[in-house]
């Protein structure tokens, strides 16, 4: 059952890993396993609508970016895809995808081998791009690469990191934009899902929401600033690393807890 402690710690879950490569609605689904939180509709709603927090920590810390007009054109062409794609597969995504399990731990394990794999075989970007160097045929194809994310556990960052650095773009400049990104992202997937329903939410678990929302935001922008000074000396390949370690203490403790 939520109650203002387990709000409060899966705010902080939420914000801190919302903008890391190892995938927030993963963290969150196994928080919630942990505290023995049912996987209810409130739940995945909560988990939705909590990620708006961390969002504006984004819109706090860049909005001269968002008021940018070239940066701005180029995140909403890059929205597009995630955009309808995110449409079309609503029900789905929430019905059978998200708080299941079995797909975030694979999720989690495979692409903690990818990141790893793409370290270990990538050339350093050799492009002196800035956001607004970024071409609309590029910010299409990271929006595509984001939508890779609508499978929990993928990670919205890393796919978009990863994709940006395939591209050839500098690290620091495509984590930036995957921060911008995230913004119409996930107002628009809190938006959904709070049209969808709000009407269904009493007024205890409005409250919630709203406790979750502020810890996450608080928790979002000591993770971005830490996120931005990691990256300027390391790879992502301790992310890869840790994401493997995490799948496989669950598969395991998930097999122990079945027998």
């Amino acid at each position: 059952m939520l109650n203002l402690i387990n709000t409060i710690i899966l705010g902080i879950v939420e914000g801190f890993t919302e903008f890391l490569p190892i995938s927030s609605t993963a963290h969150l689904t196994l928080a919630s396993n942990l505290l023995h939180i049912i996987q209810s509709d409130y739940m995945k709603s909560f988990e939705i609508i909590i990620q708006a927090g961390a969002i504006l920590a984004v819109v706090c810390l860049y909005w001269k970016k968002l008021f940018n007009w070239e940066i701005f054109k180029r995140i909403i062409i890059a929205f597009i895809p995630t955009g309808i794609l995110g449409l079309i597969f609503y029900k789905v995504i929430k019905h059978y995808l998200l708080g299941n399990t079995n797909v975030i731990l694979w999720a989690l394990f495979l692409g903690g081998i990818l990141i790893i794999l793409f370290e270990k075989l990538r050339r350093s970007a050799v492009s002196d791009k800035e956001i607004t160097d970024i071409s609309y045929k590029q910010c299409l194809g990271l929006g595509l690469f984001q939508s890779i994310a609508m499978v929990p556990g993928v990670s919205r960052s890393a796919a978009t990191i990863i994709g940006g650095m395939l591209m050839g773009l500098k690290r620091e400049v495509i984590v930036e934009f995957s921060f911008l990104l995230a913004v119409p992202t996930m107002i628009a997937a809190t938006g959904l899902d709070l049209v969808k329903n709000v009407g269904n939410f009493s007024l205890s678990q409005i409250h919630f929401l709203l406790i979750g929302f502020i810890v996450s935001f608080i928790m979002a922008v000591i993770s971005i600033k830490f996120l931005l000074n990691y990256i300027r000396k390391h790879t992502f390949t301790v992310f890869g690393a840790y994401r493997i370690i995490i799948a496989i203490v669950f598969f395991i403790v998930l097999t122990l807890q079945i027998k």
